[in-house]
């Protein structure tokens, strides 16, 4: 059973769906729920390190998808801001760092070819998470 959940969103579909999945879970269980973004960043090294989203941006994302989990059903919602060159590996961190013992993510609707690399940062969490993961779609 479940008590500290973490979610990873970016904003997008099939985050959504994460966050209703993960809300219901954290009712359901009576588990503590946090909701994190994370803001890639790219470049460095001879240039400037730009991040894919701005500080009042991330602030919009997990704002919104906090209220989302608080209209699913979840009561205390925690959002976190993290900031990492590689998405997967800052969730994962973060939930081992922090005692999370589940972590939810989204992964787009796959088919084909495409279908066989899951969908990076949800296959990449899967593999390298020491907790449970649920893959919402």
């Amino acid at each position: 059973m479940s008590k500290k959940i973490l979610c990873a969103t970016d904003g997008t579909d099939h985050s959504a769906h994460a966050i209703e999945l993960a809300a219901q879970l954290a009712a359901k269980m009576g588990a503590k729920l946090a909701i994190c973004a994370v803001n890639v960043a790219h470049g460095g090294a001879r240039g400037p390190l730009i991040y894919h989203w701005e500080d009042d941006q991330v602030k919009k994302l997990l704002d919104s998808a906090a209220a989302a989990a608080r209209k699913a059903g979840a009561h205390a919602v925690e959002e976190v801001a993290l900031r990492s060159r590689e998405a997967s590996a800052a969730i994962v961190h973060y939930a081992e760092e922090n005692g999370f013992d589940h972590i939810v993510v989204g992964t787009g609707d796959k088919r084909g070819v495409s279908r066989l690399v899951l969908g990076s940062v949800a296959a990449d969490v899967a593999g390298r998470a020491h907790c449970s993961v649920t893959i919402a779609r």
